[in-house]
């Protein structure tokens, strides 16, 4: 009986042991698991962006641009309608377009739309690609964005093709989003790499120029013949550890504004045919307004998120003198300042009105708006990519320093906008090249100021 009882015992003695280390190992497993876990980046890196720098051969001075028009045999009611526009549109004459629109009559075929898509974006990918030794089979995500031109096959197609990109890589195309597609495709990104760990992500942002002009009469249709130019710009996204030491910037916030549910909004940017038949683009006489309706909303959201208290309590005390205690001293609510929040801005650029209402409406001061206005001089209204532009001009003043916090601001057909906020976490050499590096030394000009 002595015999059974002590053999008892020992049985138990080792299950125990066994069980003691069963609970070791996977004590073990979790503890090691949450190393690894606490290791991997929850962070959205940008490594680096390569702006596309058009030939001089593609500039369109003022008169080369009457000149077309006139040679095109538009009437002269419109030739003298375009001529205002340009002059308020502070565009100066170093904004490019593409070849075929230099054709008298401009050559508006599906080839020359895939040739300007090849010839901007095959540019800048292969740029950015060398800059930073990054081999193209190591990309695991791929977002494009160009809103009137979606050829088949896609153009992140066009880009695996070209440079041999993997097979199992997530490409995606957005179309029909406006010049505010750029920051759609950042927050695509974002959201990718968020369940995608240890990856890249390439984005690429421009506008087809050559397939889309217009070539009828309507007025409001006419003016984006005026404002739109060519340009794109390539980022470069990671959530990798190891990149964090070498990105430049690190996104803290992305806030997305969408009115679509608002008629006016929904129609202020609108693609359809004319009276006659001819497609266009038409920018609605209530953009400005609609623009600023999407800001003041996408800024409620943003503002908590990015403004010291000090500003929110001005703010919301403002709100309850205004429209709850119903002060009739209380003109309007108090606009938070934003330069509290942010060192620098990077303003859609996508016309100086654009430019002066937003400026007006976040209470900025003309130094603020300098980036975009320069933009917009020397590039054109480059839709999606106009941010990147302001913020490769930025970098190449050497204005932004490590620490600094940056607002890009979008807007878009939809009618949409949208916001990034990126934190410089590097120290940024300006005299790294980049599409300014040739003039820089010019900028900033006084921009002329025509009386219509």
């Amino acid at each position: 009986m002595e015999t059974l009882v002590c053999k008892y015992f020992s049985l138990i003695c080792d299950g125990s042991i066994y069980v003691t280390q069963y609970f070791a190992i996977v004590l073990s497993i979790i503890l090691i698991s949450l190393f690894f876990f606490c290791l991997r980046s929850n962070g959205v890196y940008l490594l680096d962006f390569v702006c596309y720098l058009p030939p001089n051969h593609l500039r369109v001075p003022h008169a080369h641009f009457i000149e077309h028009f006139e040679y095109c045999k538009f009437e002269q009611e419109i030739i003298d309608f375009e001529l205002r526009l340009l002059e308020k549109s502070g565009i100066g004459g170093e904004a490019c377009m593409p070849a075929p629109v230099h054709e008298i009559p401009p050559d508006d075929s599906l080839r020359h739309g895939i040739d300007e898509i090849e010839m901007v974006l095959f540019k800048i990918v292969k740029d950015l690609l060398i800059k930073h030794n990054v081999h193209p089979k190591s990309i695991d995500i791929l977002v494009s964005n160009c809103s009137l031109f979606c050829p088949t096959p896609s153009i992140p197609s066009m880009i695996i093709n070209r440079f041999g990109l993997r097979s199992n890589i997530k490409s995606f195309n957005l179309s029909g989003m406006g010049c505010s597609a750029g920051m759609l495709s950042i927050s695509l990104a974002k959201d990718l790499l968020r369940v995608h760990k240890n990856s890249l992500a390439l984005v690429l942002s421009m506008e087809a120029v050559a397939p889309n002009g217009y070539q009828g009469k309507a007025k409001s249709k006419l003016i984006a013949n005026v404002l739109f130019r060519m340009g794109g710009a390539a980022i470069l996204l990671s959530n990798r550890k190891q990149d964090k030491k070498i990105a430049k910037y690190k996104l803290q916030h992305l806030v997305r504004t969408h009115l679509g549910s608002n008629e006016k909004a929904y129609r202020s940017v609108y693609q359809d045919p004319d009276e006659d038949g001819v497609v266009g683009v038409s920018l609605s006489r209530e953009l400005l307004r609609v623009a600023a309706l999407a800001l003041r909303t996408n800024i409620t959201e943003l503002g908590p998120l990015v403004l010291p208290y000090s500003e929110q309590l001005c703010y919301a005390w403002s709100v309850i003198q205004t429209k709850i205690l119903l002060l009739g001293h209380q003109k309007e609510i108090y606009v938070p300042n934003f330069r509290k929040a942010f060192e620098h801005f990077c303003i859609h650029a996508g016309g100086k009105s654009v430019i002066d209402a937003i400026e007006e409406c976040l209470k900025l001061q003309k130094e603020d708006g300098e980036a975009s206005r320069m933009a917009l001089y020397r590039f054109g209204n480059t839709s999606s990519s106009s941010v990147w532009y302001e913020l490769c001009y930025l970098e190449a003043k050497g204005r932004i320093k490590k620490g600094d916090r940056v607002w890009q601001i979008a807007f878009g057909s939809g009618f949409k906008c949208n916001s990034a906020a990126w934190k410089c976490i590097a120290d940024l050499d300006p005299n790294v090249r980049n599409a300014w590096s040739d003039r820089i030394h010019s900028y900033p000009i006084e921009i002329p100021v025509f009386d219509c």
